[in-house]
């Protein structure tokens, strides 16, 4: 392999590695930055939600208990010990404590004094705060400790309460809980980071290797194949890989490569029977050239016998060059049909008088069998030259007896002709291929006149064209049948 190839960067190896290698990048440098720079702030805020929450709590559990200060300490006590680091915390507004947690020691309640103090003269300076919350910064060697402070209102109106606190006082919920220092928690992480880096950037580059070649794999398989059968030989497998999609288009290539050496076989096979129907006439238009000019030129008789000869091969080679014209226009589709309304009756009949000086000379039984006009609608010329192909094709292969039947009638609402020869008939095998160009059965006929080879093809174009129904019903020993059906046209009121 050359370097250019393995280099390429517009192939689908080096694209595919290059994106799974960019996703793990950006995925593992949008971690790095949400983690670390990111990190203390949302600490921050999810510590002022949790501190919220729990306040609220508080607060609802007060208005539920009819404001009884008695009734809430059992609450703040299983509060404070669910969570452990939150201090909570009940006071007047000159200062009084009410409700302190029963594991709060003196130093506890001295740690938060001064935040307490801050939070009760936020309050008191604008009546009108729902609540007051702040974050102070301790000094340490880690500047990103501190504590997280939120205090509320209790109640906003006058109460009595015998055993806490005389009239007309407000009480002040605190809630205090510490925040732990982030910079070592960073460090951890960005430790942690290097190695989850490293790991993900080495999966990825060998997760991308192993996809980049496991799809173009297949790829150049079928990239290679595909020159091979461009040279010619087409009996290349088409390998797809475990992928549903490359799998398809090997399938489609194989497909092809068959419909390719078919139609190289059929194209062998044309110049083969075109070569020798035409060298057959040719020969016979020469020799016979030859012989007017050597020893029948000044006798009429042999003379015009001759030239008789030489017409006769002469329309051969016509016919033969026609057929051939007509059969790559049908399938180029380049003729187009003059469709009308026709009875398929009255075409039989216009062309079985070309027939009659065949019977009368070979012997030839024509039978036609038909009651009612059967009208079609298509183009009459076309559909005369299937009729004419198919007894013309009949006549070749016909029985001993000579006899062909020609039946039409109605079948359901199409019309239904057939024609029917007492010959050797066909294989059962090899029914489907007698509509191919130049194709001889394996029994042996008797040809009885000379043809192009390409009267089937012609019809079966023909019929097509119409959107007909054709097919070949056949014994061998028995004769043959061959059809096709035609939509009614449906009369006019």
């Amino acid at each position: 392999m050359s370097s250019k190839t393995r280099f390429d960067r517009k192939s689908i190896r080096f694209k595919l590695w290059l994106s799974f290698i960019t996703f793990a990048v950006v995925l593992v440098g949008l971690i790095w930055f949400l983690q670390i720079f990111f990190l203390d702030h949302y600490y921050e805020e999810m510590k002022k939600a949790e501190v919220s929450k729990l306040a609220k709590q508080i607060v609802e559990t007060y208005e539920a208990q009819d404001q009884d200060l008695y009734l809430l300490v059992d609450t703040l006590n299983n509060l404070a010990s669910i969570n452990e680091d939150v201090y909570i915390r009940i006071e007047t507004l000159d200062g009084t404590t009410l409700v302190s947690p029963e594991y709060a020691g003196p130093d506890t309640v001295y740690r938060y004094t001064r935040q307490i103090a801050q939070l009760r003269n936020d309050l008191l300076e604008d009546s009108t705060l729902p609540f007051v919350s702040r974050i102070t910064r301790t000094a340490g060697t880690d500047g990103n400790a501190g504590i997280m402070s939120y205090a509320c209102y209790l109640n906003r109106e006058a109460s009595f309460d015998a055993f806490f606190a005389p009239a007309s006082s407000n009480y002040i919920l605190y809630v205090i809980a510490p925040l732990y220092p982030i910079k070592s928690t960073v460090s951890i992480m960005r430790h942690q980071f290097v190695y989850i880096t490293v790991i993900a950037i080495a999966l990825a580059l060998a997760l991308s290797l192993y996809f980049a070649n496991r799809v173009s794999r297949p790829i150049k398989d079928i990239t290679h194949s595909a020159a091979e059968m461009g040279r010619g030989h087409y009996g290349v497998q088409f390998k797809g890989g475990p992928y549903t999609e490359i799998k398809d288009l090997a399938d489609t290539l194989a497909h092809a490569s068959r419909e390719l050496e078919k139609t190289d076989m059929y194209q062998k096979d044309l110049i083969a029977n075109v070569s020798h129907d035409l060298r057959t006439p040719l020969t016979m238009i020469k020799s016979y050239a030859e012989m007017i000019r050597d020893l029948s030129g000044d006798n009429p008789e042999k003379r015009e016998a001759h030239l008789g000869v030489i017409i006769e091969e002469t329309d051969r080679l016509n016919n033969l060059v026609t057929d051939m014209l007509n059969m790559s226009r049908l399938q180029n589709r380049t003729i187009t049909l003059e469709r009308k309304d026709f009875d398929l009756k009255e075409a039989i009949e216009a062309l079985l008088p070309s027939y009659d000086l065949l019977c009368e000379q070979e012997g030839y039984l024509i039978s036609y069998n038909c009651m009612d006009p059967l009208p079609v609608n298509g183009d009459e010329d076309k559909i005369k030259q299937v009729l004419s192909n198919l007894i013309n094709n009949a006549v070749k292969y016909c029985g001993e007896d000579k006899e062909i039947i020609i039946n039409l009638k109605k079948s359901g609402r199409k019309a239904r002709c057939e024609i029917i020869d007492n010959g050797a008939g066909i294989p059962a095998d090899e029914l489907s291929r007698v509509w191919e160009r130049y194709y001889k059965s394996s029994t042996h006929h008797v040809r009885q006149i000379e043809g192009s080879g390409l009267g089937l093809s012609i019809v079966k174009e023909i019929l097509n064209l119409h959107k007909a129904d054709y097919g070949v019903n056949s014994k061998v020993g028995k004769g043959s049948t061959f059809w096709f059906e035609m939509e009614l046209v449906k009369a006019k009121k």
